[in-house]
């Protein structure tokens, strides 16, 4: 397996976080936990050499080659595995909550935790760029084809500087910052900001906080994934070790001790430089 970071478009900065490349000769082993754990982005993935599938607990979905797919955002792991035993690529693009909404014009909660055709939620404008995608041989090109997509479609609409402030309040402090903070430098009330958040991102500003808080933290691990990590950094991110479990159970299903002693290369290779 291996995953090759490539920089997005200029006019995509701060819009989309990450675009990689994704290949392997075929299924991740046996033993592998496959876990993809949520880390606050929705994302799209094109698969162009075999088929993808993801779960969350109560939701699948099968994505064909050359299928354009929107992962929305998300506060629980889901499992990912190709479809056949055989090589495999993918595009995928991850978006920060401030291009999502941009981009993707509509009510974020009804994509939460869920996994659509791109078609299925911006109608048949889509089947073109599909089309265009499939026929595209080279990956480079695939990939400068969506990215021009993305570009019209945020041309397309405006920024909300309340809510781009409060969502890089969120980022810039790692999650750290609170509701409370965020209602005196805004002046609006945590019920307005709730409201505005379920629109337009999906996740409340508490919830929110909570991923962004334990993505950061997870990633550092899945970067240096050593037993003591967990004892030398988790009162940077979490209160205690009963509110860092907690946490850490609700995002990835397990208890630490059990994580550690599994193997989950997918899931962390896509953390590496």
């Amino acid at each position: 397996m291996s995953i090759k970071h490539i920089p997005p478009h200029p006019q995509l900065h701060g819009i989309v976080a990450k675009l990689w490349v994704f290949e392997s000769r075929g299924k991740a082993p046996h033993e592998d936990m496959k876990l993809i754990v949520p880390n606050g982005m929705a994302k799209l993935i094109i698969p162009f050499r075999n088929g993808l599938t993801g779960s969350y607990k109560d939701w699948s979905h099968l994505s064909k080659e050359s299928s354009i797919t929107l992962i929305g955002i998300s506060d629980s792991p889901a499992i990912v595995e190709v479809e056949q035993d055989a090589p495999s690529g993918n595009i995928g693009l991850e978006f920060t909550a401030i291009g999502a909404y941009r981009l993707f014009r509509l009510r974020h909660s009804e994509l939460k935790n869920r996994i659509y055709p791109l078609e299925d939620v911006l109608g048949k404008t889509t089947v073109e760029l599909q089309e265009m995608i499939a026929n595209t041989e080279q990956v480079v090109d695939k990939i400068q084809v969506i990215q021009q997509y993305l570009i019209r479609l945020l041309f397309q609409s405006n920024p909300d500087p309340v809510l781009d402030h409060c969502l890089r309040q969120i980022e810039n402090s790692k999650g750290l910052v609170t509701v409370a903070h965020l209602e005196k430098n805004t002046g609006y009330s945590s019920r307005w900001l709730y409201e505005k958040f379920i629109e337009k991102v999906g996740l409340s500003p508490k919830n929110l906080s909570s991923v962004t808080r334990f993505m950061h933290f997870y990633e550092q691990w899945a970067k240096n994934p050593h037993p003591c990590f967990f004892r030398q950094h988790l009162y940077d991110y979490f209160y205690d070790q009963a509110h860092f479990i907690k946490e850490f159970k609700r995002f990835t299903g397990f208890p630490p001790s059990k994580l550690l002693a599994s193997a989950n290369e997918f899931g962390r290779l896509f953390y590496r430089e």
